[in-house]
């Protein structure tokens, strides 16, 4: 990731149209990589890149191993936490109606929850967005061992659960102010907004992004196991394949449950800093990180050619990877999402989340690298 970092970007002027031998040179180091995961024997991998004048898009593998049937550029895939990023954005959407401001603390609204959980000193809505809130993850009570994974994974849970279920760690007051990336967060400020709208989290993402840029093929509450444009992802449980995500779990959270494609959340990004989804103000907010590299619902990361940083959403299932890059001005987006061959869980053999964060750090270089040779 390190080496990541020293990567360049993207020209600040919009160029004239790129001789072919560039864009052929960008999109072939693409593809090689895209070749290369096919060659760790990855079940699918998927990505589009877009920059001023031009666009591409490519898939390889299949849809799930059963019917082997090709995979296409188009098809949907569980995107897990660049929800974070969509969720953000409705936040700062009730930032910019005055309806709550970042530093407000938040202590009030996550007792009136009554689930049980006791901030040990004054939260804030930026601290929930930066993962500095100190809050524990309720996964990490839910998912202690494989049967949990599996059981987990069958049944629907709702925010207010997974911070019951948070409620029964500890929180400590050590930990609030430094980074510690924790999942719920995202419930909390998915329940936030439910507080200030009055509708659920699904119906928000619809009227906050979803229906407005007309992301026809991105879901959040929908069961898909059988829509026929689904990647399917695998993992090992005792040996044993089983089908992954997306899980009656994940439905629904606003911290994980977007399903789309790489089309639609290219759209996503583009709208985002392009400044067609929230003000001047709130994205320059949401895109300030305080510690870290994270960012609120994103990763900042290294300067493309006009010397601004780029952003990445991040998302990681067990059984998928994806990686949302944008330039700071929306007008150079890549995304890409990987289905590796079939792993155990963590639960089963912790090596494997190093291999899985990996493939991650391995698609955001890929995407980078396409980026940099668009910008000769």
């Amino acid at each position: 990731m390190l080496a990541v970092a020293a990567l360049a970007g993207c020209t600040a002027l919009d160029p004239a149209p790129l001789p072919p031998s560039i864009e052929a040179d960008a999109m072939a180091s693409l593809d090689y990589a895209m070749q290369e995961f096919m060659d760790q024997d990855a079940l699918a991998v998927l990505a589009q890149v877009r920059w001023p004048g031009g666009e591409w898009s490519k898939a390889y593998g299949v849809r799930d191993l059963e019917t082997k049937q090709p995979a296409q550029p188009g098809d949907r895939v569980p995107v897990a936490s660049v929800t974070k990023t969509m969720t953000a954005v409705s936040v700062l959407k009730l930032v910019d109606d005055g309806l709550i401001a970042l530093d407000d603390p938040v202590n009030g609204l996550l007792e009136s929850f009554g689930v049980g959980l006791k901030p040990p000193g004054p939260i804030t809505v930026r601290q929930l967005l930066d993962h500095t809130s100190g809050m524990p993850s309720y996964g990490d009570a839910l998912f202690r061992s494989m049967d949990d994974l599996v059981s987990a994974s069958n049944q629907r849970l709702t925010p207010l659960q997974g911070l019951k279920i948070a409620s029964t760690l500890p929180w400590d007051e050590r930990t609030v102010g430094l980074f510690h990336y924790s999942d719920s967060n995202y419930l909390a400020l998915g329940l936030i907004l439910e507080r200030f709208r009055g509708k659920g989290y699904p119906q928000i993402l619809r009227d906050d992004i979803i229906n407005p840029l007309g992301l026809t093929h991105t879901t959040i509450d929908q069961e898909l196991s059988d829509a026929p444009d689904l990647i399917t992802g695998y993992i090992t449980i005792r040996g044993k394949r089983v089908t992954g995500s997306p899980t009656l779990e994940q439905l629904g959270s606003p911290s994980h449950g977007v399903v789309s494609t790489m089309s639609d959340i290219n759209d996503f990004m583009a709208a985002l800093f392009g400044g067609r989804l929230v003000s001047a103000t709130a994205l320059a907010q949401m895109q300030k990180a305080v510690i870290g590299p994270f960012a609120s619902g994103m990763f900042k990361w290294s300067p493309d050619c006009s010397g601004a940083p780029r952003f990445f959403a991040r998302g990681g299932f067990l059984d998928f990877r994806t990686i949302a890059l944008s330039s700071a001005d929306g007008r150079y987006q890549a995304t890409m999402t990987l289905a590796p061959a079939p792993l155990p869980s963590p639960q089963e053999n912790p090596d494997m989340q190093d291999e899985r964060d990996l493939m991650s750090s391995q698609i955001l270089s890929a995407l980078m690298e396409a980026q940099d040779r668009l910008c000769r």
